[in-house]
């Protein structure tokens, strides 16, 4: 049977049935810890799984869900962010009875900022409705100037069960006109949860995304650089030998301290393959603040001042950042600008991979934001070199052979092993680029470098005339000694 793995998270205000949802749909209760049982709402991210025949025309299809349950209330969005960095769709949950609220507006705009594209709205509580047309037309206004607009809305009830089956197909019919993950040969899971069973030593989960993980693979954890294998994998509580890009994955780590150790690894920490770059300092971002952002108490429509202070939530790490932008000192409600992050400590992001901007406070959401260079350097940040590569990635953000010229155009020369290792192109579609380029003349392939054709011919030129200028006052040499090009 042919299984297709997609990821589901859930969104929306605090108490409007978002976990009541999830388990009427699955059968399992995402709220798993005492305090979230107590008090009656979702305080950390919860987990579930299901199963669903796919509605596209492939025999045999089946779509698997991994749901990601998020916390509702204001004070628990950090833990919201950290678990929808990876999503195919979301689910969001909107009561009958109360509307359009805050923290909806607030997961709206998270989940923009981080090209979620894809919804579909459960109107919850429906049994609860005085208008129904009513509350319909309400979500309609408020996702018309959204990536949602289109989006369709389900009313539900979990007391009478009406809506859920339709609920479910609405989902599949949505998911089998998604394209699935893509498999670029570079696994990142950024760990959301960690813990640690007795006799079997550390675990951790995440959503995997760009590649594959496999029993007794060696891995890296960022940022620490710490390595592990990996003695089991598991995907919704199943042993399995792989787990692909899409799958809720849990990694047992048995030689790696949990996050009961201030050393062991943490929510946030990314686990990937050895060679698959490095954590940066720095990163050079496209910031973007939206227009919706006109008021409230948490004053997210403040303007972002140039060197503010605020947290940057990156896959599933929330980290402590400085902004400096390129040219404006701040950005308003409805802007963009380029940027640099400068962290507190460094992160592991690929280009391309989007972000969240959080206050200082962690009480407003400010902007959010697209990684154009995962490898900034300060001194280099208002070069016009930079600049021109910032530009142009920033317009066309999905563009290899963008991300590869402009790499040359800086740099001039480059290793190509490794080339563009931080980005989310393949090795194959980086080297079927740097075959056209080459073919076309706009680059040069030798000894193992890449070089902007331009360049090279200028540097040949250069060491052309220096070669001529020695043998005019030194026509007794054989030639000009190697050391002598490189002064």
């Amino acid at each position: 049977m042919n299984a297709q793995p997609f990821i589901v998270a859930t969104a929306g205000h605090v108490d409007h049935g978002k976990s009541a949802l999830v388990k009427a749909l699955t059968g399992t209760d995402p709220d798993r810890l005492p305090e979230e049982k107590a008090r009656g709402i979702t305080i950390d991210l919860g987990f579930a799984h299901l199963e669903l025949p796919s509605a596209a025309h492939r025999a045999s299809a089946t779509l698997h869900l991994g749901i990601v349950d998020v916390p509702g209330h204001e004070d628990f969005v950090k833990n919201m962010v950290a678990g929808v960095g990876s999503v195919d769709l979301a689910l969001f949950v909107v009561a009958a009875d109360d509307g359009w609220m805050p923290q909806t507006e607030e997961h709206l705009q998270i989940l923009t900022s981080l090209g979620v594209g894809r919804a579909v709205v459960a109107l919850t509580k429906i049994d609860l409705a005085e208008n129904e047309a009513l509350v319909q037309a309400q979500l309609r206004d408020k996702l018309a100037d959204s990536p949602f607009a289109q989006a369709p809305i389900v009313p539900t009830s979990v007391v009478s069960g009406r809506g859920l089956e339709e609920l479910k197909l609405t989902l599949a019919q949505v998911l089998s006109d998604t394209p699935p993950p893509r498999d670029i040969g570079k696994p990142r899971l950024p760990v959301d949860r960690v813990f640690t069973l007795r006799g079997i030593g550390t675990v951790v989960t995440g959503t995997l995304t760009g590649g594959r993980l496999r029993r007794g693979q060696a891995v890296v954890i960022h940022p620490s650089g710490k390595t592990a294998r990996i003695r089991t994998l598991q995907n919704h509580n199943r042993d399995v030998e792989v787990c692909g890009p899409g799958m809720r994955t849990a990694l047992n780590l048995p030689d790696v301290e949990d996050s009961a150790s201030a050393a062991g690894v943490q929510r946030g920490d990314v686990i990937t393959l050895p060679e698959t770059g490095a954590p940066s300092p720095a990163m050079d971002v496209l910031l973007e603040k939206s227009a919706r952002l006109t008021g409230g108490k948490t004053g997210g429509a403040r303007p972002l001042r140039d060197g503010s202070l605020v947290r940057i939530h990156v896959g599933s790490a929330n980290v402590p950042a400085r902004v400096f932008f390129l040219e404006t000192g701040q950005l308003c409600a409805g802007g963009s600008a380029l940027a640099e992050l400068r962290f507190e400590f460094p992160v592991f992001a690929f280009a391309s991979d989007r972000f969240i901007v959080r206050d200082w406070s962690e009480q407003a959401t400010l902007a959010g934001g697209i990684i154009l260079d995962p490898d900034a350097c300060s001194k280099r940040f208002r070069t016009e070199a930079q600049r021109q590569l910032l530009d142009r990635r920033a317009s066309s953000p999905k563009d290899a052979a963008a991300f590869v010229q402009t790499l040359l155009a800086r740099d001039g020369a480059v290793p190509r092993p490794g080339l563009l290792l931080k980005s989310r192109f393949s090795a194959d579609e980086i080297s079927e680029i740097v075959s056209h380029l080459a073919a076309e003349g706009k680059a040069v392939v030798a000894g193992g470098m890449i070089a902007d054709a331009a360049w090279w011919a200028a540097l040949r030129q250069t060491a052309s005339a220096a070669i001529d200028a020695d043998h005019r006052a030194h026509s007794e040499r054989a030639g000009l000694p190697l050391n002598g090009l490189r002064t």
